[in-house]
């Protein structure tokens, strides 16, 4: 959820622009949905925005009030300073992750001059105190070698970075720029770098679009995951601005049984390969009969975008992919077992006839030990 749509950046791309920058979510509204998400087994809570360490006060108070949970932030790092992290020191249940395009070129692209140099010194800061944190990065058609290079990876390692997270780009926006949307290739050298970092260095690295194997697909509308922007308006997800429902007028569970929601629960998985898990990448035509079956609304303030508009940015990406992911798919472990199964059996039956037929050869050449025929009389 969002606290706030203030920030003090304006990066290129950014979803969370399209949301203006005055609106809030109060301390009340956020505790109360914490608490109702409690009661319905929530423990885990994403703060994003705007820059949510705006709000930094009121996020530590809510991280103080709920000690059974835990608490994680999205954040450009130009607002950490040596007081807030005695406060997470104190705490213990709230880690961030800082929000950089790879080197300091590619950052300040984005985000602004000045900026990686402010992420680093936020990194050196939480370093020194011991905490606990890592990066995230969005990857996009001019970054993405970069922003996984062994360079930079280690370098993140190297200050402090613990856990990664990568998103692709999205062209969310009337505004949106297509030219940041990756290539099929740059895809698939993703998900296969990805896995590399898992396996090769102390990180751990998750892509929120390849890695839908280990979720089933899309994890949004509710199945695992939802967002709340600070206007309350709740969607599925942070990086689809639909909604039929505000929180400030419904109960959290009552948000969940929105028709966008259901829709959502309806169609999931929205595709068999799960490489292919989104609605709006990898299979904008769903996305559209689900807004339009369900009559949400666009809650982009500074310019609502109608979903025909939105998904025609994404198509031909997604037709794109559909071929690569499908070289791509991951095997269901049943396959898998079957198929190792019939490699043991294979292999097996090989050995055996190997045997055999080296028992023969052994037995032809070993001279006869039967004792010489007698003459007959």
């Amino acid at each position: 959820m969002d606290p706030t749509s203030a920030c003090n950046l304006s990066c290129v791309g950014c979803w969370a622009a399209e949301y203006g920058k005055n609106y809030n979510l109060s301390y009340e509204m956020l505790d109360s949905i914490i608490r109702q998400g409690k009661e319905l087994g929530m423990h885990f809570y994403i703060f994003s925005g705007g820059e949510p360490l705006v709000r930094k006060k009121d996020i530590l108070r809510l991280c103080r009030a709920h000690q059974d949970c835990y608490f994680f932030a999205f954040t450009n790092g130009t607002l950490v300073d040596d007081e807030f992290c005695q406060e997470l020191q104190k705490l213990g249940n709230f880690a961030l992750a800082f929000s950089i395009e790879g080197n300091r070129e590619e950052t300040d692209f984005r985000r602004g001059q000045g900026t990686y140099q402010k992420v680093i010194e936020a990194m050196d800061r939480m370093k020194a105190h011991k905490l606990f944190f890592g990066y995230s990065a969005c990857y996009h058609r001019y970054n993405t070698e970069n922003v996984v290079s062994d360079e930079f990876v280690d370098d993140m390692i190297a200050r402090g970075c613990r856990y990664a997270w990568y998103f692709t780009y999205i062209p969310i926006g009337k505004s949106a720029r297509t030219d940041l949307l990756v290539t099929p290739e740059q895809r698939a050298f993703m998900y296969k770098r990805i896995h590399e970092i898992r396996a090769t260095k102390p990180l751990f690295a998750m892509d929120f679009w390849n890695d839908g194997q280990y979720a089933y697909g899309c994890i949004a509308g509710g199945k695992r995951y939802l967002h709340i922007n600070a206007a309350g308006d709740v969607e599925p997800c942070a990086f689809i601005h639909y909604s039929n429902v505000n929180i400030h007028n419904v109960s959290l569970l009552e948000a969940l049984k929105s028709p966008i929601f259901m829709a959502y629960r309806h169609r999931q998985p929205f595709n068999d390969n799960p490489l292919r898990p989104c609605p709006l990448l990898d299979n904008p035509e769903i996305l559209v009969d689900m807004v339009k079956e369900s009559g949400a609304k666009s809650t982009d303030m500074e310019a609502p975008e109608d979903v025909e508009e939105l998904t025609a940015k994404t198509r031909e990406a997604a037709r794109k992919w559909a071929p690569v992911a499908e070289q791509l798919r991951p095997r269901p472990k049943s396959a898998q077992a079957a198929q190792a199964q019939v490699t043991q059996t294979t292999q097996a039956a090989q050995a055996a006839e190997q045997a055999t037929q080296q028992t023969a050869e052994q037995a032809e050449a070993q001279p006869s030990t039967q004792p010489p025929t007698p003459p007959s009389a």
